[in-house]
């Protein structure tokens, strides 16, 4: 209601609560009543310090992803990486988020999806971030360079897995399943995310809340060292790894 009136929920609430129902809310909830995420209605959603446009094809970011940035935060403080990379940007809310909050570094988002680029540039040149951003086609084996922060949330969903109506028949199953036990992308990414990282680096992955043990042991396996942090349900939900030391 408060988005078919054209102000805030808060607004709403304290100012609006007599005002008529407006014609365009009732498409609203005809929508919202076949199951799609309202912020695929709204064509808006917030993460971390920023608002992020969002649209039917491109995964919508969740607040447990918000754990990478607080892990990058831990890991570099104020100064900041110069250089991050966002391995499969959806909407560039990973990549973003880090331009924004440290304003001086510069990034990459990369992404096999064309509906995600086009998503990623636009909210990049919207924030006024696309001078600091490039948004480019690829996969988990980035641009050959190495990065101070790579920021990765994959597909890891295993395929038999139950979602909710709102995940399974809005959103971009490229972008949610990672074959039967939803680790197929973190094999494809372990072997190759070792020469991502610059000296005194690191890479925030996000997980599945059941999975840490399993990352673990194939990021470990490739060289890297890591350390597992929990959102804010306590759930592991993000793989640190840096370069093991010789």
């Amino acid at each position: 209601m408060a988005h078919a009136l054209n102000t805030t929920r808060d607004q709403l609430l304290l100012t609006h609560l007599d005002a008529p129902t407006p014609d365009t809310f009732p498409p609203l909830l005809a929508r919202r009543l076949t199951n799609e995420p309202i912020a695929y209605i709204t064509g808006t959603r917030g993460f971390w310090s920023i608002d992020l446009t969002v649209a039917p094809g491109v995964l919508i970011p969740r607040p447990d992803s918000e754990t990478l940035i607080e892990a990058a935060l831990d890991h570099f403080g104020t100064l900041g990486p110069r250089t991050i990379l966002d391995l499969g940007t959806g909407s560039g809310a990973l990549l973003l988020a880090a331009l924004t909050e440290w304003p001086t570094a510069t990034g990459t988002g990369i992404d096999a999806s064309p509906a995600a680029l086009a998503q990623a540039q636009a909210n990049a040149d919207r924030l006024g971030l696309g001078h600091r951003a490039r948004i480019m086609p690829g996969g988990w084996h980035g641009t050959g360079d190495a990065y101070d922060l790579v920021l990765c949330n994959p597909p890891y969903i295993g395929t038999a897995e139950p979602l909710e109506p709102d995940v399974i028949d809005h959103e971009p199953h490229a972008a949610l399943f990672a074959g039967a036990d939803g680790l197929d992308d973190y094999r494809a990414l372990a072997p190759l995310l070792a020469r991502q990282i610059a000296p005194g680096g690191m890479a925030a992955v996000e997980i599945g809340a059941t999975q840490a043990p399993a990352v673990t042991a194939l990021f470990q396996a490739h060289g890297l060292a890591t350390t597992t942090r929990h959102d804010l349900a306590g759930r592991d939900r993000c793989i640190v790894a840096t370069p093991a030391k010789p």
